[in-house]
């Protein structure tokens, strides 16, 4: 657009020249003359004014021109001024926000969105749950939940939770198949080291065991007896060890919840165990396990972690878009909140645009403004132009006639 103004220009003072040149005794000759020569005039003033904004016309120091650059400054709390007075004050937000139903647009979105949408909400919805859990520092968020974690179990007495558990357990004869399956893993235990077992009955035998043979006998004879307790531990419910086994269990879950020495021991253990620099590198190593996993399952569109928060978001909309009453709730909220906001951060932001303006040198300002209104100002130069001739025109015709 600045080459076709200079251009227009130009071919004003061409044709001026060439009609100077050739000047015949027709009174068209005059009004041509005068046309091109106030175009000239037009153009060449609005030049100058267009220019007397950016920078200095020619580079000479005429008073009032690179008033965008000289000016900076102002300009950057003026503009300041007025985004302040005009957009950033409560009364405006509250009077702007005041028709919108935020909550009703909102929820009807994520209760249908169409396919493209809610792949769009998906891939959003997973992808912002991966940017927070890696915005998160793994060492530090760990050992916060460890800390936290730890805190609230060391609160926490265990011996009579533990002690109520293993009596309910044993109210519900929950613990016979525990029983039942240690006796069968010692059974298979036995069978496994079943020479073991002999060589150390053979070996804890005299000269005259092992002279007649009666280590073997011995030895087949104690494994038979350990194979018989354990296959009638497991057929009779009624076994005397097993009976003696509930006693036990049922004496310990009384200690756990009555016996303060018990409860002391439970609870020095522990603490030891929390206390033990193994745990929280174990914690550590699952907490990153299950970050890394998640992120990863986010991360993929076709996973089921995307689903399911998209899902969610869908019936989070349902919910609301059904509901007037808290769509009132929501707007309601929703306005105080951006209220508030003006209130509290408006001046922030507004010192915000007038100190980054006042940080940009003036070469900046002045190609930011020109590129953003340059076009317009050139128009500006050719209007200039086509007006001037127009003017000179009826100036000719006026003087013509007196």
């Amino acid at each position: 657009m600045r080459l076709v103004a200079t251009g227009l220009l130009l071919l004003m003072a061409i044709a001026f020249v060439l009609l100077r040149r050739f000047e015949g005794p027709h009174p068209i000759w005059g009004y041509a003359i005068a046309f091109t020569e106030a175009a000239m005039v037009g153009g060449l003033a609005d030049w100058f004014a267009v220019t007397a904004l950016f920078r200095r016309p020619l580079g000479l120091p005429i008073p009032h021109t690179a008033i965008i650059p000289e000016n900076k400054d102002r300009i950057a709390d003026t503009m300041a001024t007025f985004l302040r007075d005009n957009f950033l004050t409560p009364q405006v937000v509250a009077r702007r926000v005041a028709g919108f139903n935020i909550a009703g647009t909102l929820s009807q979105y994520l209760a249908q969105p169409d396919r493209d949408g809610e792949a769009r909400l998906r891939e959003g919805a997973g992808s912002l749950f991966a940017d927070v859990l890696e915005s998160l520092d793994p060492e530090r968020i760990g050992g916060q939940v460890r800390a936290g974690l730890a805190q609230q179990l060391e609160k926490i007495e265990i011996a009579p939770l533990l002690g109520r558990m293993l009596d309910a357990a044993i109210a519900d004869k929950r613990h016979l198949p525990l029983i039942e399956s240690a006796a069968r893993w010692a059974g298979h235990t036995l069978e496994a080291n079943e020479e073991l077992v002999r060589t150390m009955i053979r070996e804890r035998a005299n000269a005259l065991l092992r002279w007649t043979g009666l280590d073997e006998r011995i030895a087949n004879s104690v494994l038979d007896g350990l194979y018989k307790l354990m296959a009638e531990m497991i057929v009779m419910p009624d076994h005397p060890l097993r009976l003696k086994i509930d006693s036990m269990l049922q004496e310990l879950a009384w200690k756990l919840v009555h016996d303060p020495v018990t409860q002391e021991r439970v609870e020095r253990a522990k603490r030891e165990m929390l206390a033990n620099p193994a745990i929280g590198d174990w914690w550590q190593a699952v907490w990153e396990r299950i970050r890394r996993s998640l992120i990863d399952a986010a991360r993929n569109p076709d996973s089921e972690l995307g689903g399911r928060f998209a899902g969610i978001l869908v019936e989070l909309g349902g919910a609301v878009r059904d509901d007037a009453r808290l769509q009132v709730q929501i707007n309601r909220f929703a306005r105080r909140t951006l209220v508030g906001a003006v209130s509290r951060y408006g001046d922030e932001i507004v010192r915000l645009v007038s100190e980054t303006v006042k940080r940009w040198d003036a070469q900046t300002v002045t190609g930011r403004i020109e590129g953003a209104v340059g076009r317009d100002l050139q128009f500006i130069r050719i209007n200039g132009t086509l007006v001037g001739g127009l003017v000179g025109l009826a100036i000719h015709g006026l003087d013509m006639l007196l």
